[in-house]
């Protein structure tokens, strides 16, 4: 949740330890966010089980046997139809749904009958927009010291002094999460060096833009007190005395004191973060992750090859500024719908543009200043540059998302897409990402333009009383994220995590949009936008597949679509409210196979 929806800091080519060359790949040159490349080589021959697209057609004449059957649970189609009894599966996707005895009779001597025990069986869960490689490495290199592990300020210094104990020497600590807006505002050189004077000690906001550090840490990364601005706006702040006070800002500050402390990032460490995350991805009853705008083009054949041994679906959309690498890819049918490439389950789908910051940080671009402020934040682009972009994507025969967190930037949003797509969606659904602060004439555009938001609904669950009471004042802060005036309008919409920004797990996203709870205080924020479980849950099955242009493939258990299932100890739809992010996932299947469970 920061100017670039995550910061790309972690993967700058300084913080690796060779050039990205490994066997059967050639060369890969190492970019800015070299990470993804390198990532992709070293998981080759992981072994992990090979995923195969279904084939063209999904009946049982095509297919000739049943592979497996589901019954005994509940089965939720999420197409609109009745809960069948049982379902089939062949050759990685759904061949029939219906009675129990009916499916039953299709079996033969070698069909895998799995009985759900009263399990709820569901379409995969979607996270339509997921920083996949970056979220990798954060979780590996750096230790979570947010606020869902540290509710109070003390227990977070009492956390960060275990860590240092624990840190052999020559060693930096190096955390990251760290929330200003609730884990008791900035922290200072002073409360670090309190912590340790002997650990070099590394903060890093969760905003992405900002760091902490000791003394000892800006003394071994060989920071002047008289330090100016870098190249590139970083800098260091100072207190009233004008002294550093240990506050870094923007990726050219935090690079020169973090790389003093990094350790190199190899193969063998990127391999297994990027291995671990894929199988926490599964293991959160995910099938399918959208990684929106932080794959380059030059990355994307050889993460074809992760891609065909992940235990999930993966997608990706370009960045604006990279649309052009779509060009090798265009005899695949680059376009409205998905594009899978050859051998492998991953697609290719949509152009990325962000245009402005974060809200927590005062850089979402607002009609109206930020609560006790004169500042309204500011877009990325004005309105010109916006529709020259807009055009541009719509000329390349793609449908566009446009990171949008404050309602300005909606409105340019809006204003770009209609003036080059009009209402037409012949190219793919056009999306507005985050779409956190909102006006409702904005729904009622949205309606008319046919335009859908993704909403990241953790921003209720971890900042809704923040923004309420330090952002936007109750009555601007009750309609964020406003799901349930898009149910009113009619609008279809998707729920995302938006990790490594917030939790991975649909589940969360679906309690925090049916009781917009903030977990900070428990209270209830915009309780006019609450929706019901059912919209809650499609938003992360079949709307989510529609709005990555898989809609005739996944997001809905029907017959022709691919047997991806998320399998759940408990019906969400029948729990309390308050316990659906407590379900337990049991399993997690793709094209037919068990990734998970």
């Amino acid at each position: 949740m920061c100017r670039a929806c995550v910061s790309p800091l972690i993967s700058h080519p300084s913080l690796f330890d060779q050039p990205l060359g490994f066997a059967g790949l050639g060369e890969i040159t190492p970019t800015r966010r070299g990470f993804m490349a390198m990532s992709s080589a070293v998981l080759l021959g992981a072994g992990l089980p090979m995923l195969a697209p279904g084939p063209a057609r999904a009946d049982l004449a095509a297919t000739g046997t049943v592979d497996t059957i589901f019954k005994g649970g509940n089965i939720l189609p999420m197409s609109g139809a009745e809960s069948p009894e049982a379902l089939a599966v062949s050759a990685g996707r759904i061949v029939r749904l219906g009675s129990a005895s009916v499916i039953a009779s299709l079996a033969t001597k070698d069909t895998q009958i799995i009985d759900l025990q009263g399990r709820t069986l569901l379409p995969g869960l979607i996270d339509p927009h997921n920083h996949t490689a970056l979220s990798s490495l954060y979780l590996e290199l750096l230790t979570d010291v947010g606020y869902l592990k540290n509710r109070t300020r003390a227990d977070l210094i009492d956390n960060l002094r275990q860590l240092s104990a624990r840190t052999p020497e020559g060693q930096w600590v190096l955390v990251s999460n760290f929330d200003n807006l609730l884990q008791g505002g900035d922290l200072s050189r002073e409360e670090l060096d309190s912590v340790s004077t002997t650990r070099p000690i590394f903060v890093w906001y969760t905003n992405g833009h900002d760091a902490c550090v000791n003394s000892l840490a800006l003394q071994l990364a060989k920071i002047p007190d008289d330090v100016g601005t870098l190249p590139g706006g970083g800098h260091f702040g100072r207190g009233q005395d004008g002294k550093l006070n240990g506050l870094v800002y923007e990726e050219s500050a935090m690079l020169k004191v973090i790389s003093a402390g990094m350790p190199k990032i190899t193969p063998q460490l990127a391999y297994k973060a990027i291995n671990q995350f894929l199988q926490s991805v599964a293991a959160a009853g995910n099938t399918l992750v959208h990684e929106p705008g932080t794959l380059r083009s030059e990355w994307i054949a050889p993460f074809t090859k992760i891609a065909a041994h992940a235990p999930v679906r993966t997608s990706a959309s370009l960045m604006y500024e990279d649309m052009k690498g779509y060009e090798p890819y265009r005899n695949l049918g680059i376009g409205p719908r998905a594009t899978q490439l050859p051998d492998t389950l991953f697609m290719l789908y949509g152009v990325k543009i962000v245009g402005d910051g974060s809200n927590q940080t005062r850089t979402g671009a607002q009609t109206q200043p930020y609560l006790d402020d004169t500042s309204s934040g500011t877009a990325n682009f004005d309105a010109a540059q916006m529709k020259q972009m807009v055009a541009d994507v719509k000329a390349a025969g793609l449908p566009v998302l446009i990171h949008c967190n404050g309602d300005h930037t909606i409105d340019l949003a809006m204003d770009a897409i209609e003036a080059a797509y009009g209402s037409s969606a012949d190219f793919g659904i056009n999306r507005i990402e985050h779409s956190t602060i909102m006006r409702p004439d904005q729904v009622t555009r949205m309606k008319t333009l046919n335009i859908e938001p993704s909403f990241l609904m953790n921003h209720v669950g971890l900042y809704g009383a923040a923004y309420r009471d330090q952002l936007f004042g109750p009555e601007r802060a009750a309609f964020m994220d406003p799901a349930g005036a898009c149910v009113k309008e009619g609008i279809r919409f998707t729920l995302h995590t938006d990790s490594p920004c917030s939790p991975l797990g649909s589940l969360l996203l679906v309690q925090t949009a049916v009781t917009r709870v903030c977990e900070f205080d428990n209270s209830v924020v915009g309780p006019d936008q609450s929706i019901p479980v059912q919209r809650a849950l499609e938003a992360v099955t079949i709307d989510a597949a529609r709005q990555l242009g898989l809609a005739d493939r996944l997001g809905s258990l029907e017959q022709g679509k691919e047997a991806d299932f998320t399998i759940l100890e408990d019906n969400p739809l029948t729990v309390d409210h308050s316990k659906i992010s407590a379900i337990k996932v049991s399993e997690t299947w793709v094209a037919g196979g068990k990734k998970f469970g």
